[in-house]
């Protein structure tokens, strides 16, 4: 936790997360250019750290952030769109008493040292969103669910979904099979050698199945991949300090040290069962995301991973909350192959030497084969250390292509979401949430997904700025 300074306007990105971002009730979206596409039916859901500062106090990681979500819902009538603050017990708290009270990732609590001790943390729920049926989940994976309103993003309080008894946790980064409905999860238990607790759900969200299984140290675990029949975790090579973390000495990132020599555990557990099949190692790097998985007609599993030489990243995205950056953390789409029964790995390959991030396939390729990945990167000749992410991009595996939809200096887009038309199932949008740091507003943006390198589809102008965001998800009518 810092005094807030003068945010560095020198890059444009900055300003979007200098001071805490406005809440605003569903508000008609006017068109700014283009039409919407009259087979986008449904609602673009995201999430992210709307606020980093309280009572002049500035949050000391990109990950304290408050969360925020944002609702676009798109009908016969236009689009509308909402944005509301996740109603945690701790925002309530903060928000009372105008002043930081919590640690977090990367702040310790205010106060003398007798404060901080042992103080639980606050739940952000700032990083992902999982569509159910009756409600929205914010997620944050050092804590339970919230779940909001589907409409107008109440909060409606803390979701245990049926499992989540004391202590457990639900990470960020679930897995939904779209043949069977089920959705797989995980959350993690610190201690000298954590737990690692897995998850099977319905399509409702409840939680059907658990398992649990013992873990080296306490890493930083923040996905996992659904390869066919598998669940497969690559743990990589960084452990927490837990003494100095769970008394208040230290910040959770701060604890944090890269521990090469584990190199990269991996962990394959069988789908059904959620018992481990197999563990393996390989050489170490980090990984936030993967894009996918799945198991070819040799039984090999594949793997497509975000990744990352070394564990700079953390240092990158603590710089970001204070809107300047100096670090560079370049990562790759790089694919693993391995063998599930014994957790061998016998290949490792670049596939994409530019910049990947937020990798995604379509909902229906989760776990399968997917020609297509769409990903976050970086437009040709960024400063990489200066900048946050400025562009769009698919990568075509059939024909080892990536095309690029750069939106222009000084704009930002979100994640790329995928939407499938709903009038015509072989059409294909890409939605992503615009800030354009020349004018500091928001805009939607929908491009045609086999003209990303062409102009957007549409653009619908936003009341008001939406901080940079983490994930979000499409949920059709």
């Amino acid at each position: 936790m810092t005094t807030i300074s003068q945010v560095s306007t020198r890059n444009a990105w900055a300003n979007a997360l200098a001071q805490p971002a406005q809440e605003f009730p569903l508000t008609p979206l006017p068109v700014i250019s283009g039409k919407i596409p009259t087979g986008i039916r449904g609602t673009l859901y995201r999430n992210g750290p709307g606020r980093l500062e309280r009572g002049g106090s500035r949050m000391g990681h990109w990950f304290d952030g408050d969360g925020a979500v944002l609702g676009v819902h798109f009908t016969s009538t236009g689009a509308a769109s909402v944005y509301r603050y996740v109603q945690s017990a701790g925002y309530k708290e903060e928000s009372l008493e105008n002043r930081l009270i919590y640690p977090n990732y990367g702040m310790v609590a205010p106060g003398s040292i007798w404060d901080r001790l042992f103080k639980g943390l606050k739940n952000a729920a700032n990083t992902s969103v999982l569509a159910l049926p009756d409600k929205l989940l914010a997620l944050w994976e050092g804590g339970k669910p919230h779940a909001l309103n589907l409409q107008t993003l109440e909060t409606l309080g803390e979701e245990d979904l049926g499992g989540l008894t004391t202590g457990l946790t639900y990470s960020a980064h679930y897995k939904r099979d779209a043949a069977t409905g089920e959705i797989f999860n995980f959350g993690v238990t610190p201690s000298l050698n954590s737990t690692l607790h897995i998850y099977k759900s319905t399509a409702s969200g409840q939680i059907v199945q658990k398992a649990a299984h013992t873990i080296d140290g306490v890493p930083v675990l923040h996905d996992f991949v659904l390869a066919g029949q598998y669940l497969i975790f690559f743990i990589s090579p960084v452990r927490l300090n837990l003494l100095p973390a769970i008394t208040g000495f230290s910040c959770f990132s701060d604890a944090l040290e890269w521990q090469p020599s584990k190199g990269t555990q991996i962990l394959v557990i069988d789908r059904q069962s959620l018992e481990v099949v197999s563990r393996g190692e390989a050489e170490p790097w980090y990984q936030w995301h993967f894009a996918n998985g799945y198991v070819d007609a040799s039984g090999t599993a594949i793997v497509d991973i975000a990744r990352y030489e070394d564990f700079q990243t953390n240092q990158y995205l603590k710089e970001v909350a204070t809107g300047e950056t100096h670090t560079v953390a370049k990562s790759h789409l790089s694919r693993v192959s391995l063998n599930p029964q014994t957790g061998k790995v016998t290949k490792i390959e670049k596939v994409l030497d530019s910049h990947c991030e937020f990798p995604t396939v379509p909902p229906e390729n989760v776990g399968k084969v997917s020609r297509y990945t769409y990903l976050s990167t970086f437009r040709p000749g960024t400063d990489i250390s200066k900048e946050v992410l400025n562009a769009l991009a698919r990568y075509d595996r059939d024909t080892d292509t990536l095309t690029i939809a750069s939106v222009g200096e000084n704009c930002y887009p979100s994640e790329p979401i995928y939407i499938q038309d709903s009038e015509n199932k072989d059409k294909v949008w890409v939605i992503t949430v615009v800030y354009d740091g020349k004018f500091n507003t928001s805009e939607v943006w929908i491009y045609d997904a086999d003209k990303l390198d062409a102009e957007p589809v549409c653009k619908l102008e936003l009341p008001h700025v939406i901080p940079h965001s983490f994930h979000g998800t499409w949920k059709p009518n």
